[in-house]
């Protein structure tokens, strides 16, 4: 039996606040996405408060009398649990939980919840709870109360309710060891990004919004791959944050040579800052990469914010300035498609990562786009190497083989490495 089929849905509120300065409609756009959140921690969305205010209410973050009109929805509406769309200090939520006489989270712990559902491997896990330690350290003294009577269910999964309730010089503690074992994961993980960086092979970088279809698109590049086995697909399931892990596999080129590709978390806006310092070390393979695909849902109607939230999060990662394709997925679901394309970049790649349509378009772009990575060329071999013809009809794509008087003629692509190499049996270089 599966997790949400144990669990009773908890019953949501969900709150948020424009200031006068801000648009209404983002607001608005923001809620809808708080809501999805939500229901990824299998929770029920049973109503939804918004106001408009020149500032923020430093005791309870929205006004008195909107928090009077939240008390009466939550008691009429036997509501669980209100979720508010932006951060909380731990004595506001104190403030709120008073009134309104129920469970209160923020934005932020309930995508650290999400988070800590998700995680799988020891890394995803030690990266959670640390992102959770560091959000709830500056508030215990604000939760010291909420915290008591807070029980089981969304914002207090991840180190639990007994580590929740530690002293500080505990939690500190603790946080203190998670470092030092996150540590050693990336000792081992900079051992293998210099092995892959040593090699010929480019990387590739999936990036983009959560839920977009990275990971359906990963599987269908890994399947390329000559020596592809089904046992190594990605996860892939319709449902916010479905990846945490990073994972790398080969794939390869229609001039038959190999890149890797490398998946990494889902984005969405808003994203904790906790969370994004946490996993700083899964989400620089992105740095080393030496193209990215910024992947987008066609069909999602916040294209804007998708993209808007991507690009700052490169930007954070300081690889704003990388090589990038813009990839739109779900090309088989969408109709007036060349409608759509008028307003979106020109250089894009519409595919179906789920049917595999468009990805050749794709692959000859990336090809493209690596043109400096690659080399097509004339080569004459010695008839006394036939070693070298061997190895290069099994690592790259030979177009044409003649057998001439001064030994025998291919014509093939080459990466960098082959090409400096060998480059003294190239005897022509094509554009």
């Amino acid at each position: 039996m599966s997790e949400n089929k144990l669990e009773t849905k908890e019953r949501i509120i969900v709150v948020g606040m424009a200031l006068k300065s801000e648009d209404a409609k983002e607001l608005e756009i923001s809620l809808d996405e708080l809501e999805e959140l939500a229901q990824a921690a299998n929770g029920e969305v049973v109503g939804r408060l918004s106001q408009s205010k020149e500032r923020v209410d430093v005791r309870s973050f929205i006004g008195k009398g909107k928090l009077e009109e939240l008390a009466e929805l939550v008691k009429n509406m036997e509501v669980d649990t209100v979720v508010f769309n932006d951060e909380l200090s731990g004595a506001q939520i104190r403030n709120i939980e008073a009134q309104v006489e129920c469970k209160v989270i923020d934005r932020t712990g309930l995508i650290l919840d999400i988070f800590a559902r998700r995680a799988v491997s020891k890394e995803g896990k030690l990266q959670v709870e640390l992102a959770q330690h560091q959000y709830r350290l500056p508030r215990l003294t604000g939760l010291g109360v909420s915290l008591s009577r807070m029980g089981a269910g969304i914002g207090t999964r991840g180190p639990g309710e007994t580590k929740l309730e530690m002293d500080r010089r505990h939690i500190l503690e603790r946080v203190t060891e998670i470092k030092r074992q996150l540590k050693q994961i990336e000792k081992t993980r900079e051992i293998n990004r210099k092995q892959r960086l040593n090699s010929s092979a480019p990387i590739v970088a999936l990036v983009g919004y959560t839920n977009a279809g990275k990971s359906t698109l990963m599987n269908q590049l890994a399947k390329l791959d000559d020596e592809f086995e089904a046992s190594r697909e990605v996860f892939v399931q319709d449902m916010l944050f479905a990846t945490l892990d990073t994972t790398l596999r080969k794939s390869k080129l229609n001039n038959g040579k190999t890149f890797l590709v490398t998946d990494t978390v889902g984005f969405v806006s808003k994203l904790p800052t906790n969370l994004v310092e946490a996993f700083k070390g899964t989400l620089e393979e992105v740095v080393y990469a030496d193209l990215i695909l910024h992947v987008m849902d066609l069909t999602n109607e916040k294209l804007d914010l998708q993209r808007a939230t991507t690009e700052k999060i490169l930007k954070e990662l300081g690889c704003e300035q990388k090589e990038q394709i813009v990839v739109y997925n779900k090309v088989d679901v969408v109709e007036n498609i060349e409608e759509l394309k008028l307003g979106l970049e020109a250089d894009a790649v519409y595919l179906s990562a789920k049917s595999g349509e468009g990805l050749d378009v794709l692959l000859d772009t990336i090809e493209k786009r690596m043109k400096n990575r690659y080399y097509s060329v004339r080569m004459i071999l010695p008839y006394d190497r036939g070693d070298l013809l061997s190895y290069f009809h099994d690592s790259g794509d030979i177009q044409e083989t003649n057998y001439i008087e001064d030994g025998i003629e291919i014509k093939i692509t080459l990466n960098e490495e082959e090409y400096n190499r060998y480059q003294q049996y190239v005897a022509e270089k094509y554009d």
